[in-house]
């Protein structure tokens, strides 16, 4: 490493961010990379330390010590090129990732872990502010086509890698937009969708061919798809929200969270709403249900609409601040976290079940839950036993109950009932070992298959997918994947 002593001489140090009363006042990134002096600091944190598990803990592996150790050396367009060797879009991970790699982390046994995440976004804008990261077509054609539906990470991994193994790539997109959940899901406060069309206009002068508001299964048959294409991918993700089915569902003013935050990701590029009234936290004391990302990207979103309250409800009971005995380094921590959203302002409570809503004149009014109890771990599942606490039962008055409790599956009705193809015990489309469905010559990738995830895993799903492919339709492939 450039400095082997450089993790007892320096301390994490995290980006800066702009103050919170002054971020809600826009749909803008609001942090502060840090000076080159600073990072080459944070990239000598890295540690010698023999078997790096930061690797092992990345969905994608990336070799994270080697792009450490360049930054420090000042090589930065050696560290961009060893980054884009394993990661296709390192300016969406550098933004949105948990950082499952910085959790593995060995000198975050017992100090804090590298800043891996801060250091890979930092790595990727600056190549692009010296113009490294020009379009680089394929230098020869192989005369297959692929049909990639969808245009989520996974789609748009696999349309990269196929594109760059010489195939004809045509990505489909119901919406009018491109990104799939980065353009639609995610709020701008955590990626600006500029970031993510400048990484669609280089694809566009590599060769990738982007087909937008067309619905395969819906508006074009699926079947029609596959006759025109070698092989087609299937990359529409686990769009199907868990619902909660409870007396008073029915009332206006509960909404699944991707019904909400489209929406505003939407308005701000400037769309219209086409004539209907878009859900708007403004002046409304809000409920969320969920406590994962995307709560907490509802609750930024409804504070920046100018909520006059929110509140979020978590099923669980509130994770603790260090790691338990049963969950040790390098397994993911499951303790409490806050993120960027939460320290803009929020009630968060913990082991609460909503059990109905009620309203007038078809309207929500209030929520009615009740307060829960767990009792000690079943060794054999590892879960524990939930039951209401008596007497614990309240109401709480609110206008916008936003659910944001996960997804459960692909929708199924459309292109995958007309393929005809098969689902595995948790509904997801299932795929053989070489990401290749039921149907010959359709193939799958991202939360189709794997079930809700992270943008990191539906990169790897899409890498994967892509080798698949490339070996099927050529007999041999170049392409890395892990």
């Amino acid at each position: 490493m450039g400095d082997p002593k450089g993790f007892t001489k320096f301390t994490r140090v995290e980006f800066g961010k702009q103050k919170p009363l002054e971020r809600l006042k826009h749909w803008r990134e609001f942090t502060q990379f840090m000076p080159e002096e600073d990072l080459k600091k944070q990239g000598a944190r890295c540690m010698d330390c023999g078997v790096p598990f930061c690797m092992s803990g990345c969905p994608i592996g990336n070799v994270i010590p080697d792009w450490n150790d360049l930054v420090f050396n000042d090589r930065w367009e050696e560290a961009i090129n060893r980054l884009q060797r394993t990661n296709n879009f390192p300016e969406f991970t550098g933004r949105v990732c948990p950082a499952p790699c910085e959790n593995s982390c060995v000198l975050g046994i017992n100090e804090p872990p590298v800043t891996i995440k801060n250091m890979e976004v930092s790595i990727v804008e600056h190549a692009y502010g010296q113009g490294w990261l020009k379009p680089q077509p394929p230098k020869h054609r192989t005369g297959k086509k692929v049909a990639i539906i969808g245009s989520g990470p996974a789609g748009l991994a696999c349309a990269d890698q196929l594109n760059q193994a010489g195939h004809t790539v045509t990505v489909y997109e119901k919406s009018a937009v491109l990104g799939g959940l980065l353009a639609l899901g995610i709020p701008d406060f955590k990626l600006e969708k500029g970031i993510v069309e400048r990484r669609l206009d280089r694809m566009r002068a590599e060769g990738v061919i982007f087909k937008t508001g067309i619905h395969v299964g819906v508006t074009i048959s699926a079947q029609e798809i596959r006759r025109q294409y070698d092989a087609m991918v299937l990359c529409g993700g686990a769009e199907q929200g868990r619902d909660l089915p409870i007396p008073g569902r029915e009332l206006e003013g509960i909404y699944q969270a991707m019904q909400f935050l489209p929406q505003q990701n939407l308005l701000n590029r400037g769309y219209k709403s086409n004539g209907t009234t878009p859900i708007s936290a403004k002046g409304k004391r809000v409920v969320i249900l969920g406590g994962g990302d995307t709560g907490s990207d509802c609750l930024g979103t409804s504070n920046r609409q100018g909520a006059v309250s929110v509140k979020q409800f978590e099923l669980m009971p509130e994770p603790p601040k260090d790691r338990a005995s049963d969950n040790p380094w390098p397994q993911w921590a499951f303790v409490k976290r806050k993120s960027t959203s939460h320290e803009e302002g929020v009630e968060q409570f913990y082991a609460v079940m909503t059990k109905k809503f009620s309203g007038e004149n078809g309207k929500l009014k209030k929520l009615h839950a009740v307060k829960l109890e767990f009792g000690p771990k079943d060794p054999a599942t590892g879960r524990s036993a939930m039951k209401e606490i008596p007497g614990s039962e309240f109401e709480l008055e609110c206008e916008l109950v936003l659910l944001a409790m996960g997804f459960v599956g692909p929708v199924k009705n459309g292109m995958l009932t007309e393929l005809g193809v098969e689902f595995d015990d948790r509904g997801n489309v299932k795929a053989d070992a070489n990401k290749m469905t039921s149907v010959p010559g359709v193939f799958t990738a991202g939360d189709m298959t794997r079930g809700q995830s992270l943008v990191v895993w539906a990169i790897q799903e899409g890498r994967r997918a892509a080798r698949a492919v490339d070996l099927h339709l050529v007999g041999q492939s170049s392409l890395l994947a892990v």
